[in-house]
């Protein structure tokens, strides 16, 4: 379909930009956590992400324990909001479309 992201077509990489667009960063377990995945499977997403510009990484510590933060970008958050844009258009048209055809076959029906 015109204007859906073929990157966030894939349900983790959805998820993940969708959870990290309501907030400023996530430390990665939190994302992790949220979406059920693995380590492996949510590495494999973000990076992805990051690939397409649609995802910040940022390695740090706290403590002496390392941390990662992922955080959705200016371009990342356009990105999720223009797919999430063009799926509720093809639903309000599917659903549309069904409404005009039940009424047709309704109608067309003899008591």
């Amino acid at each position: 379909m015109a204007g859906l992201d073929p990157l966030l077509q894939h349900p983790t990489r959805l998820t993940v930009l969708a959870f990290l667009g309501g907030c400023i960063e996530a430390e990665f377990s939190a994302v992790r956590d949220y979406c059920q995945v693995s380590d492996s499977v949510l590495s494999k997403a973000a990076s992805a992400l990051e690939e397409a510009g649609h995802l910040s990484v940022k390695k740090g510590y706290v403590g002496k324990r390392p941390r990662t933060w992922l955080a959705a970008t200016r371009s990342g958050r356009r990105a999720l909001a223009d797919h999430l844009g063009v799926l509720q258009q093809l639903a309000a048209a599917a659903e549309a479309a069904g409404r005009e055809t039940g009424s047709r076959e309704a109608g067309s029906r003899q008591p």
